[in-house]
């Protein structure tokens, strides 16, 4: 018998008939012998609604956190109850728990709490019961008895942090795809289904744009060693185990698969300035006002001096390209700078692997394949498990198909495959 919590998003409550399908799977688990623990979201589309409403009511885009966050945790709330309903319907005894009953105590940080502590007895004395457990994802309280909100992800950092609290033998998400795959089958319809993936590598993945998990949420299994399966909610299938390096490997496999996927996204923007001194403090002097505006900058090139002076260029979230290249050209003022420029029709395209830390290589077969397709590479980052690439937007298609096809990645076989070569 093992201790089981699943969770399952808004899309996969969206209706009665697909709240009895969630309670089904969880009697199904129930009468393999399991106990079992359900975390749920609110159903699709209700936070978006109460969100709307809030703006209506406070007329401002603003509302206050405290009573907002209030407010949006009663999504939870109704599919907590409705679920409940249905599997005692169904003649399985269950009890249902906001996060405020079961008291799982945050911060007050409201719409961005983090969580501090949870108390599992209530739980504990259910599950001895032979209960289901319901527990609303998403939220939390704080050592005022104020309702907070655990923001974008929450409820797949509840369950793992459920899961965590109780010594969870597996924390299960639930959602709209049957696991993990080595990239967007809409991008590569020969992308594979992983049947297991390490912490580090999911975390990668879910950084450079895969968006099957949260990273908060894989940051939070990881630490706490919960190992995670990623399900579909509408067909059956074991889905794909995301564990740490090493354990779990199937039976005969001698190491750790060379790639594990290929993620990109498509929200970058670069921008570059031309022509600045070369000398001591360039680079703060360039990057200081954009983090004072708390602007995340991601990749940075600086180019070699020529004649004292060089060339600088770093990405951003679109979202903050026109902010970013504000600042940059007063900057640039100055400092003196020749000349401003951005592009905002890029994408980063990245292989993960954890097996990159043993094989050499997989840079140059990456380089390889994009020049193979007439893929100019604008700049490049690397980590001990990641390769990342900013070429024009127009190729992130052709891309993604070569470099899936260079490593083969729709091949069982051609997963371990080694590469020769610096």
């Amino acid at each position: 018998m093992a201790l089981i919590v699943q969770k399952f998003g808004g899309s996969s409550v969206g209706s009665i008939e697909r709240i009895e399908n969630v309670a089904r799977k969880a009697i199904q688990s129930r009468e393999a012998g399991h106990d079992v623990v359900v975390v749920v979201s609110a159903m699709k589309g209700e936070t978006d609604r109460l969100l709307k409403l809030a703006h209506e009511a406070a007329q401002t885009a603003s509302p206050r956190p405290r009573e907002l966050d209030l407010l949006l945790s009663t999504g939870e709330t109704v599919t907590i109850t409705l679920l409940t309903m249905v599997l005692e319907r169904l003649g399985a005894p269950a009890r249902c728990y906001t996060g405020a009953q079961v008291r799982i105590l945050t911060d007050s940080a409201f719409s961005k709490a983090r969580i501090q502590d949870i108390d599992d007895e209530i739980i504990r004395e259910d599950l001895q019961l032979g209960r289901i457990v319901v527990v609303a994802g998403f939220q939390g309280v704080d050592e005022n008895g104020s309702i907070t909100t655990l923001g974008r992800g929450g409820s797949d950092t509840t369950a793992v942090a459920l899961a965590a609290a109780l010594g969870a033998d597996e924390c299960q998400i639930y959602t709209d795809v049957d696991g993990v795959y080595t990239t967007d089958p809409r991008v590569v319809p020969t992308a594979r289904r992983l049947d297991r993936i390490t912490f580090e590598e999911m975390l990668e993945l879910a950084s450079l744009g895969s968006k099957v998990l949260q990273i908060r949420a894989v940051e939070f299994a990881g630490k706490y060693r919960v190992p995670l399966r990623v399900l579909s909610s509408f067909e059956e299938g074991p889905g794909t185990l995301i564990t740490m390096e090493g354990e779990n490997m199937p039976q005969g496999s001698m190491e750790e698969p060379l790639i594990a996927g290929i993620a990109f996204n498509r929200d970058e923007a670069k921008l570059t300035v031309i022509g600045v001194p070369d000398k001591p403090g360039i680079a703060a002097r360039i990057l200081g006002p954009i983090a004072k505006a708390n602007i995340e900058v991601d990749m940075i090139v600086q180019n070699i001096s020529n004649e004292g002076m060089t060339d600088f260029t770093f990405t951003v979230h679109k979202n903050e390209y026109e902010r970013a290249m504000e600042i940059l050209r007063d900057q640039a003022k100055e400092m003196g700078a020749r000349e401003v420029f951005g592009d905002t029709g890029i994408v980063k395209l990245s292989l993960v692997g954890v097996g990159m830390r043993s094989h050499a290589g997989v840079a140059s077969r990456m380089f390889d394949a994009l020049a193979d397709e007439g893929i100019n590479i604008q700049m490049i980052s690397t980590s001990e498990i990641k390769i990342s690439v900013v070429i024009d937007e127009k190729y992130l298609e052709l891309g993604t198909r070569a470099l899936h096809k260079a490593f083969e990645l729709d091949d069982e076989e051609g997963r371990t495959v080694r590469v020769e070569g610096n």
